[in-house]
């Protein structure tokens, strides 16, 4: 009979931890946030940035061609045929023998007043970057899956590791519980088959009940214990190792 999380647990007692809603939600918006990313950059690499190349390229040929026009028909005498046929082609003529301005015109056509007129390279990039947020979508998901069915399971005189590895109490000695208090993990470092220093990761964020399990493992532990080191204790480790 597998124990409930809301209850204490006896020493003997199977503790099963499976995966919590809260994992999948952080993971489901992870991957919902690489997919909004790769989508607004293939709508740049497709559609954002050749738009604005365009508006670019229309304000150069304004301000290098249709300008100087200008001033050579106002100097010429023939300004009054040189806005007619401005107005024939929907460009501005000016106001009372000004010269026509980009601000006015663009802003009458809804385009920006500084348009980045970007290279081919740099649009190129767009779709890398795209594919790049696609595919860490995909990551994403497939860890997802991979960790549905995934449990923490402690025993009597072992736990269970989610990737079903069978590590017993007695041949863990050492736990660090620094980032328990505020992350939630920890690490418990043991011995495996022919003496190999392993290390357990303890995450109660994503299996929850884990806290019972690391409880049990301390309750059989009799090894080095590293916990919240105080700022006096961090201090003085500092000092010691500058004078070293």
């Amino acid at each position: 009979m597998e124990t409930d999380l809301k209850s204490p647990a006896s020493a003997s007692e199977p503790i099963v931890c499976r995966v919590t809603p809260w994992y999948y939600r952080r993971m489901g918006m992870l991957a919902g946030l690489f997919l909004v990313f790769g989508l607004v950059f293939l709508y740049d690499g497709i559609w954002g940035y050749p738009a604005k190349v365009v508006i670019a390229q229309e304000k150069e040929k304004f301000m290098k061609e249709f300008l100087p026009s200008f001033e050579a028909a106002k100097k010429e005498g023939r300004l009054t045929q040189w806005m007619e046929d401005a107005k024939a082609r929907g460009m501005p003529t000016g106001v009372d023998g000004d010269s026509p301005r980009w601000k006015t015109y663009a802003a009458k056509k809804g385009w920006e007043e500084e348009p980045k007129l970007y290279s081919q390279r740099e649009i190129t990039e767009q779709f890398y970057w795209a594919y790049g947020c696609f595919a860490g979508a995909l990551i994403v998901c497939i860890l997802i899956l991979l960790n549905r069915g995934k449990t923490l399971r402690a025993e009597a005189d072992h736990w269970v590791s989610p990737e079903g590895v069978k590590i017993r109490y007695a041949d863990v000695f050492r736990v660090d519980k620094r980032k328990w208090e505020h992350k939630g993990l920890a690490y418990a470092w043991y011995r495996f088959q022919g003496g190999a220093e392993k290390r357990a990761v303890f995450d109660d964020l994503k299996y929850g009940g884990a806290d019972k399990v690391l409880e049990r493992l301390l309750a059989c532990f009799s090894g080095e214990l590293i916990e919240k080191v105080g700022e006096s204790e961090t201090a003085e480790s500092t000092s010691a190792e500058v004078e070293k």
